[in-house]
């Protein structure tokens, strides 16, 4: 469960209130519930470094395990795996949403290519198509992913209906989408170099980068791929040329940004509204509250620890029950 930014807002403008600061508009509230957040996000990576680097040096206690299980859990809400966008040759854009890399895999042999021509729920319908299902292994096999290029979105062959038909795993074709089928074997992963030892790697055949062992190199928020002239053909496992969805990214992105939303109702205070289109909830889980709440409190100026955030709902509770009773 998500980390609530209403209870985050209001426990934030109660502790502002007794300290007798000024007023904390929604957008000054946004900006710092964005911060924050993104704080502790990258807090996350440095606290699983750590523990990766104690455990490696076998200095870690004996509850290490389940510490980084749940760093990871927290972590893995956020990773993203997508094909890349080709903007030159051998050269793809990444997400604008990426935080960091984690890998990159090369897909080298297109099966087919073609249009969705019918809409029917988890099926591919293409009235071109010579899809094969007679004898076993069908054509495409079973397991084949399909990429949909109009969306950008995937999922996996579940059975050959017909010449012209597929069941798949996803429901994602819409009419006159465009798709293509890529086998799911033989898989390569693109291994990352820099930018010096790609020159190096590329300045002698022993050692440069193949169809077998492709390599990239993270330039801004491109990456290149080498060799500049490998790539699937349709219906073959024969290298000539970069497709436009042939590199898949696994990554992780970056949280969502919190958005506090109200209604403002005439000479009054903004009220809460969590059916607006631009509400956000915080990305990060509900145990973190007391730290964001901690963090926000810090970036509007007032200084108070996280075991002072528990201390004050704790006080506020109690003052609440003693004035119902």
């Amino acid at each position: 469960m998500a980390a609530n930014i209403n209870e985050v807002r209001n426990t934030v403008l109660a502790i502002a209130n007794k300290n007798n600061y000024g007023y904390i508009s929604p957008s000054d509230f946004n900006l710092y519930a964005k911060q924050a957040q993104m704080d502790m996000f990258e807090d996350y990576f440095y606290q699983y470094n750590n523990w990766v680097n104690k455990q490696n040096a076998r200095i870690s206690g004996t509850g290490y395990a389940d510490i980084l299980k749940s760093l990871v859990e927290v972590i893995e809400q956020f990773s993203i795996t997508n094909f890349l966008t080709q903007t030159l040759a051998n050269t793809y854009a990444l997400p604008a949403d990426y935080y960091f890399i984690d890998k990159l895999f090369y897909y080298p042999q297109i099966l087919s290519t073609g249009t969705n021509t019918t809409v029917t729920a988890f099926k591919l319908t293409d009235s071109a198509a010579t899809f094969s299902n007679l004898t076993a292994p069908y054509t495409p096999p079973v397991g084949s992913i399909i990429v949909n290029t109009t969306t950008s979105t995937e999922c996996f062959v579940t059975n050959v209906d017909s010449p012209t038909v597929l069941s798949i795993s996803g429901n994602i074709m819409n009419i006159n989408d465009n798709y293509v089928i890529y086998n799911n074997e033989n898989i390569k992963e693109v291994e990352r170099v820099s930018q010096n030892k790609i020159f190096y790697l590329t300045s002698s055949p022993l050692t440069a980068p193949s169809a077998q062992f492709p390599a990239y190199v993270l330039e801004g928020n491109t990456v290149t791929v080498y060799p500049s002239v490998i790539g699937p053909n349709v219906g073959s496992s024969v290298f000539s040329q970069w497709t436009g969805t042939s590199i898949k990214c696994q990554y992780i992105r970056y949280p969502l940004s919190p958005q506090w939303t109200f209604v403002k109702l005439a000479g009054g205070e903004p009220i809460f509204n969590n059916t607006a289109a631009s509400f956000q909830d915080f990305e990060l889980p509900d145990s973190d509250e007391p730290a964001l709440i901690a963090k926000i409190c810090q970036y509007v100026g007032i200084e108070i620890r996280e075991a002072d955030v528990y201390q004050f709902g704790t006080q506020e509770l109690n003052e609440e029950t003693q004035t119902t009773t």
